[in-house]
């Protein structure tokens, strides 16, 4: 029987979620039912609400989902109902990258994450008389009460009583920022590395570099109370992005330039900065979703020296190995995320998102109860 639920539609590109009944598909081989507690609110969805990136409308959005599996589709083994879980990107399994351990650059990642249906093509939900509701963006659509997930992007989590607000965050904005530290750039102790943009993503790469050990370690931001967040949270300089020559600001303590730089901006001029201030062979890592449009000037001469420029997607991390190390982190002190998250009730989406843009807050998480 399909799922009777309640979802934050997106009907047009930049207009405001309504809340409306959809009924769910049953879940096919595969795939799971969750019943969705929180879910984080990330810089893709807002993106992908106000800018034209393809995706079929209308459709429901939400990507960082945490709930609890309420019913199982052929084949799934390793989830039963009742279990407790943190949803993250689909992926395929077959392909060569998932094969060898890479299920974040799958060869079916657009299909599977962006396509708004499901991977067996079904259309996931429908409206009041039947209308199609698209869905399965990032293998969930979790601004709902109810989604439908995979085995293979739902994370199963120990029932010890780590709250829905602190779990939803892992699913993409907390593994993607902490992963391109741990896993992608993998610093040393000692090693200089510097975060440009202090959102949830950079926030997350940042308190990763201080759990290594980095040092100096950067925040750079054009919002001087998220820099003093920053410094809480280990950085050892603040650079206030009003300006001023940010190259320049880092040569003054580094003169032979960073080790490792993270943007989170997706701002040309501000990734050129980056590559600009990087000392030889030194990396710059690139994660942001950008507009439409959107380019970076660069002289190919700022890259000799071995230097690079790179793309990473979800921090370089395979959600079902790396959460679990993620949350064992935070259970240790380690990474105190949850200090970056307001909590909104579903009903208050649009305020949240509202927030979020206007830099009120870090990490808004929907709780649906």
């Amino acid at each position: 029987m399909p799922t009777t639920a309640t979802a934050a539609v997106l009907r047009a590109r930049g207009a405001p979620y309504a809340l409306e009944p959809v009924e769910l598909v049953e879940p096919g081989p595969g795939q799971v039912l969750v019943r969705i507690r929180a879910c984080g609110i990330c810089h893709t969805d807002v993106g992908v609400q106000n800018n034209e990136q393809g995706l079929p409308l209308p459709q429901v959005l939400g990507h960082e989902g945490a709930g609890e599996v309420l019913a199982t589709g052929p084949g799934v083994s390793r989830l039963a109902v009742g279990d407790r879980v943190v949803l993250s990107y689909a992926s395929c399994g077959s392909c060569p990258n998932c094969a060898a351990a890479r299920p974040q650059y799958c060869g079916q990642f657009m299909a599977l994450n962006y396509a708004g249906v499901l991977d067996d093509g079904r259309v996931p939900m429908a409206g009041p008389g039947g209308e199609p509701i698209y869905g399965g963006f990032f293998g969930q659509s979790s601004f709902a009460t109810h989604a439908l997930a995979y085995e293979r992007n739902a994370v199963k989590m120990a029932d010890d009583g780590l709250p829905w607000e602190v779990l939803a965050p892992f699913g993409c904005g907390m593994q993607t920022g902490s992963g391109t530290v741990y896993n992608a750039l993998a610093p040393r102790a000692g090693q200089s590395l510097a975060v440009f943009g202090t959102g949830s993503v950079g926030l997350a790469a940042l308190m990763a570099a201080a759990d290594l050990g980095c040092a100096p370690l950067f925040a750079i931001d054009r919002n001087p109370a998220r820099l003093e967040l920053a410094r809480s949270l280990g950085a050892t300089h603040t650079i206030v992005a009003d300006g001023r020559d940010v190259m320049a600001a880092i040569r003054e303590v580094l003169p032979l330039g960073l080790d490792f730089a993270v943007d989170t901006t997706g701002v040309g001029p501000v990734i050129r900065a980056g590559v600009e201030a990087l000392a030889t062979r030194g990396q710059l890592v690139m994660l942001a979703v950008t507009p439409p449009g959107t380019e970076i000037t660069l002289n190919p001469n700022m890259l000799l020296g071995g230097k690079a420029l790179r793309g990473v997607v979800e921090g370089d991390a395979d959600p079902q190995a790396f959460i679990p190390q993620l949350i064992a982190r935070h259970r240790a002190g380690r990474f105190p995320h949850d200090r970056l998250v307001t909590t909104y009730p579903f009903a208050a989406i649009n305020e949240a998102v509202a927030d979020m843009r206007a830099g009120k807050v870090i990490k808004p998480v929907l709780m649906m109860d």
